[in-house]
């Protein structure tokens, strides 16, 4: 037998290689893995599930074949917690081991790097039993683990209730509990837990029953569970406090703060927001991940005509271009993507926003200071001076901000911002509202673009169904169908979109242009509904036309179309809106 030969046998499969050949992942994207996982500092199974390149289940598949170890099911895990006295609990959560049995002879354990000889020999070392490690998903070891943390929390706070909550010793000692390792893991473990299921905002709420923990997914808020030790809720809340450097005394008003951390290599920017209740001080922490953000205009899910459209607007040399929508549509997000495309080193860049989500390279931005007077209207004023060609304001708030900026887009500068309006018409007559004459929005205003984010169908499991023509006509679907087709596709579930049948979101939109027609409209005094009608008369998609534009091309049901733009009332739509 040649050296070659052996060479060769002692060569092992890897799992990337045992993904390609499996033909669910290519050459290319196993490269781009590789890249990411020397990039993020993690293990390429943990890449390849962070890009969307391959299901975490069939990670776990073939790395379990390629290391020649057995899975854990989620029925290894026992429903009450194996304690080891010789294995503290801080080793299990910093190595991600979980024990499933135990003898007098041997453990068995699931771990997510059963291929680590550190973790095995230790466990050995320690136990003096021989270790058989079973290759685990990381949901179910977090969730196994979750049951540690519960049981030394509530053995550590057996003594917390002698404490009167009034009492300056009862802060202080809250103080210590929040420094205490079982709270900062536990707190720890709901900010990671917030980025492992992407979700972009964290609810801890204060009920008479306990805390209750949600967070929203893709807009939609999700039941995660419920600490009902009152002491334990009173720890959590005040590190969360601590964290973001807010009075962990004050309970009695609310507050604003800023936690800034990295989880498993991202870089997390996490809003927090206090609010007292009648059981308690419930939080909001809203979570930015630096490294997840799309800002790439193409990215944003723009409908073809729409986006030649807005492309247009934002090349115009001066005038205000709004974006509206509620809290949480994307507006900003859009905003970002609107100004990474422009050119910053022909052109001076200004932003002004409350506060700063993202820093852009070549980029002005202004944090608003309220505290110390820097509102939005007093730094518009400055700004002029410092010789802008497009200036972006986070918000307009006030009567002083719009004004001040319609004067600047007069003056020759472009002007990007957001209002909080249903529609796009709609904010036509809410800058009137705000004492900006009409004439002035017609000579300003080039045109306003209205965005809501609906849910995507999972692509795992998505179900086509053939709707009946009646169906098709009075939802205006009918219109949107390719070659009179009427089959479109709804949401199922399966274990990749934790059963909801929907991952990720796409936005939908509405493009006001304030063409001579519509300005004629704005000057001889139409409302906000007439605007809109004129302009649908004129071939403008509304959001509810665009959202069925999306389902007809099979990115999301007609139910969540339905959910997010029931506020519309739509009329049945024509062929010339389809066009």
């Amino acid at each position: 037998m040649t050296e070659d030969t052996l060479t060769e046998k002692a060569t092992p499969i890897t799992m990337g290689d045992r993904l390609v050949t499996a033909g669910l992942l290519s050459e290319r994207d196993l490269e781009r893995a590789r890249l990411a996982k020397r990039e993020m500092g993690c293990m390429l199974g943990e890449a390849l599930v962070r890009l969307g390149l391959v299901a975490e289940a069939n990670v776990t598949k073939y790395l379990a074949e390629e290391l020649d170890v057995r899975v854990a099911d989620k029925a290894d895990y026992p429903e009450e917690p194996v304690i080891i006295e010789s294995l503290p609990e801080h080793f299990l959560l910093n190595n991600s081991v979980v024990p499933l049995s135990a003898n007098d002879e041997s453990i068995v354990l699931s771990s997510l790097a059963p291929q680590d000889p550190f973790v095995k020999k230790a466990l050995h070392l320690a136990t003096g039993k021989n270790i058989e490690l079973h290759l685990g998903v990381a949901t179910d070891i977090e969730t196994a683990l979750e049951r540690y943390t519960q049981a030394d929390e509530e053995e550590a706070l057996d003594s917390f209730g002698a404490f009167d909550v009034n009492d300056t010793e009862f802060v202080e000692h809250l103080k210590d509990l929040a420094s205490e390792a079982p709270v900062i893991q536990r707190v720890n473990q709901i900010i990671q837990r917030s980025l492992d299921i992407e979700a972009s905002d964290v609810h801890l709420e204060h009920f008479d029953d306990g805390l209750r923990l949600r967070y929203r997914i893709d807009g939609v808020l999700q039941e995660a569970s419920q600490i009902a030790d009152t002491n334990l809720c009173a720890a959590i809340i005040s590190r969360i406090k601590l964290l973001a450097n807010l009075n962990i005394a004050e309970r009695r008003l609310p507050q604003d703060g800023r936690i800034m951390m990295r989880v498993k290599g991202h870089e997390l920017d996490l809003r927090v927001s206090t609010l007292p209740t009648v059981h308690g001080e419930g939080i909001v922490m809203r979570v930015l991940d630096r490294e997840s953000i799309q800002l790439d205009l193409a990215d944003m899910g723009f409908s073809e005509d729409i986006f030649e459209a807005y492309s247009e607007l934002l090349k115009r040399p001066h005038g205000v271009l709004l974006l509206t929508g509620p809290t949480g549509s994307g507006k900003t997000t859009t905003l970002y993507a609107s100004l990474s495309n422009m050119d910053s080193d022909s052109q001076k860049v200004i932003t002004v926003e409350d506060p700063v989500e993202y820093q852009l390279h070549g980029i002005n931005q202004i944090p608003v200071h309220s505290q110390i007077g820097l509102t939005f209207a007093r730094a518009l004023r400055s700004i002029l001076r410092q010789d802008p060609d497009i200036i972006m304001i986070g918000e307009m708030r006030d009567t002083e901000t719009a004004q001040i900026a319609v004067q600047s887009a007069l003056t020759g500068h472009l002007v990007l911002s957001t209002l909080h309006t249903n529609t796009a018409a709609g904010a036509i007559t809410r800058l009137e509202d705000m004492g900006v004459e009409r004439f002035l929005i017609t000579a300003a205003v080039n045109g306003v673009l209205a965005q809501r984010l609906i849910r995507k169908l999972c692509n795992e499991c998505k179900t086509a169904t053939e709707l009946p023509r009646e169906i098709l006509k009075s939802t205006g679907l009918e219109a949107f169908m390719q070659g009179g087709s009427q089959v479109v596709y709804e949401a199922h579930g399966c274990e990749a979109c934790k059963q909801t049948g929907y991952r990720g979101r796409i936005a939908i939109h509405e493009l006001f242009v304030l063409d001579p027609g519509a300005q004629r409209a704005v000057l001889d005094g139409a409302d906000a509904h007439q605007l809109r009608e004129h302009a649908r008369a004129r071939g403008m998609c509304t959001l509810y036309e665009d959202g069925l534009r999306k389902v007809a091309l099979g990115h999301s049901s007609l139910d969540e179309v339905l959910r997010v733009t029931q506020d519309q009332n739509e009329d049945p739509i024509d062929e010339s809106h389809a066009a």
